[in-house]
């Protein structure tokens, strides 16, 4: 088993143990098993506490020290670790219980930053423990998940871990050499950083893209029509002798208003189907903070706090204090096969075989995708949000319905639209009407997907108007004419989902620090919130451009 002595500066792989990574206790002492957060702990010392103490590290323990630069770039940027001010206690704490544990099994979170805590937890105890050192990890923080970790624990991810340092030297590296420029040439504080800056970048990018927008007038023209069968519906203009109508002053609307009173209208076409939606899949990281950010208003930062707190464990009635979701920083789209049983089996005995598909649905992950964990779910689907709402806050309520509502619905059977088309012609004018009526639920029954503003939400949920039951060749009623003016629009400004959507397609950061990302932004006010949308302030400007005029190759999506 490994029994990590590796030296801070040196890259050394740890050795190789003889024996099978296999724990058995011995009941005379107790094995000691060391989580991240203190939130933890009272949840797993229901489920092991008779073999185990259970403790936490309450986050990292080592890291580069802030009054220098940590790295020997000399020596293969070897790094320096020094212990986190304020963490001496804990880590002297540990270490007295590493004395007197049988076995110590280090079980931080499953990513890269809880393989480095992990590392360096278990580089510590080492020196202070004749037992063995295991490393354990756990999707979801239930009796059965955390025993079934614990009867195969494994070793600590070396490669996993030399890519979080990657990541920290570099990041340190960035940060050191550039800060001080800004300190210098704007005011002392300022921060940069390979990925926050580049962020900061796309927000300004596309605050100049709007500043250079030049808006141009054009009109609709939407007419009030009757059949033989109520009611009254709306139709649009949608071509003039076969194109696109190009409507781009009063004069010209008024001209074709004057020609259509003089216009017969006849149903020229009538086009009725059948059409599928489909469910969406379930949620990642950045979907479940795009989707939160929608439905709830929810900040990424707020989003993943919460999530945390559904993950590590909350009271839940006669349930006692259970883990509700599973591991929340994921790539992957895909369920256990445990998992999509039993909510197969949900859903069949809560709303019918029909809303059942006869096979698994299956979605693809993204191609840079880690795949390391699940997607987002409930971790029972059989906790119903209604039966927990009285024992959860209002806010980690909201969170769990969204995710556990996400979950079932992405394995139930799409919903059936009847979709009608009204083509209704009028001398050389062309108008179109779109209508659709839900023919089947399906798993619009259970959640609806939001789009990227209120106007596309109230559109995906209410979808189109029903359109009257009229007869092809039929002649309408004028009853009204329309024509109204627009201005076309300059492309929106970020609100913090579509902020993470664009982080996550121009591959910068990964899904576990975009809400970080989004934070440190706005906390050192180089962008602020308007109206639920991200704006630049003239110091994130100044500082970006800086930035981009003395270091462009730095302010690249590819550099991250």
């Amino acid at each position: 088993m490994v029994k990590t002595t590796v030296k801070q500066k040196v890259k050394a792989e740890p050795k190789k143990s003889k024996t099978k990574a296999k724990s058995t206790l011995r009941p005379s002492n107790k094995s000691l098993l060391i989580v991240e957060s203190p939130t933890k702990v009272k949840t797993l010392k229901k489920f092991i506490g008779r073999d185990f103490v259970v403790m936490a590290s309450v986050g990292h323990l080592k890291d580069l020290p802030k009054s220098k630069l940590g790295v020997d770039v000399e020596n293969n940027f070897a790094p320096e670790y020094i212990t986190i001010r304020g963490k001496g206690k804990i880590l002297s704490d540990l270490k007295k219980e590493a004395k007197k544990a049988n076995d110590i099994y280090l079980a931080p979170d499953p990513d890269r930053e809880g393989e480095a805590i992990a590392y360096h937890i278990g580089n510590e105890v080492a020196k202070h423990t004749t037992g063995k050192i295991y490393r354990v990890m756990f999707n979801e923080i239930t009796k059965s998940a955390v025993k079934e970790a614990i009867k195969n624990p494994t070793e600590v991810n070396i490669n996993r871990f030399y890519a979080q340092q990657a990541r920290r030297i570099l990041d340190r590296l960035v940060g050191y050499k550039i800060s001080p420029m800004l300190w210098k040439k704007v005011q002392p504080g300022l921060s940069a950083g390979r990925v926050q800056s580049v962020a900061l970048r796309i927000v300004c990018d596309r605050e100049n893209d709007i500043k250079a927008f030049k808006s141009e007038e054009y009109w609709t023209i939407t007419l009030d029509l009757e059949g033989e069968i109520k009611p009254k519906f709306q139709s649009k203009l949608f071509k003039i002798d076969g194109n696109k109508p190009e409507i781009a002053d009063q004069a010209v609307a008024d001209n074709i208003v004057k020609n259509l009173n003089n216009s017969d209208f006849v149903l020229d076409d009538l086009i009725k189907k059948e059409r599928k939606r489909n469910p969406v899949a379930p949620f990642i990281t950045s979907t479940l903070q795009q989707e939160a950010s929608r439905k709830l208003n929810f900040s990424p930062k707020k989003t993943m706090m919460i999530a945390q707190r559904l993950y590590e464990g909350l009271p839940a009635g006669s349930r006692g204090t259970v883990g509700l979701i599973t591991y929340m920083r994921t790539d992957s789209t895909k369920f256990s096969i445990e998992a999509t049983d039993a909510i197969r089996d949900y859903i069949v005995s809560s709303y019918g075989d029909k809303f059942c598909p006869k096979e698994p649905n299956v979605y693809k992950s993204k191609k840079s995708a880690q795949e390391a964990h699940e997607a987002i779910r409930p971790t029972d689907v059989s906790i119903v949000p209604s039966e927990i709402k009285e024992y959860l806050e209002k806010d980690m309520f909201r969170l769990y319905e969204l995710i556990w509502s996400r979950s079932v619905s992405c394995q139930m059977v799409p919903a059936i639209l009847d979709t009608t088309t009204f083509d209704i012609k009028a001398g050389q004018y062309l108008f179109r009407s779109n209508g659709s009526i839900v023919k089947f639920s399906g798993f619009m029954q259970v959640y609806v997907e939001s789009g990227d503003d209120e106007a596309a939400e109230k559109s995906v949920k209410q979808g189109d108007k029903i359109l009257p039951a009229l007869t092809k060749g039929e002649k309408l009623k004028l009853l009204s004419i329309d024509p109204e003016q627009h201005f076309t629009q300059p492309p929106p400004r970020f609100s913090e989902a579509m902020l993470v959507k664009k982080l996550e397609e121009e591959g910068v950061g990964r899904p576990s620090t975009y809400a970080a990302i989004i934070s440190v932004i706005k906390d050192r006010a180089y962008v602020e919130s308007e109206e639920r949308r991200l704006a630049p302030t003239k110091l994130g400007y100044l500082v970006s451009d800086l930035l981009l005029e003395q270091f462009p190759k730095f302010m690249t999506t590819k550099f991250t």
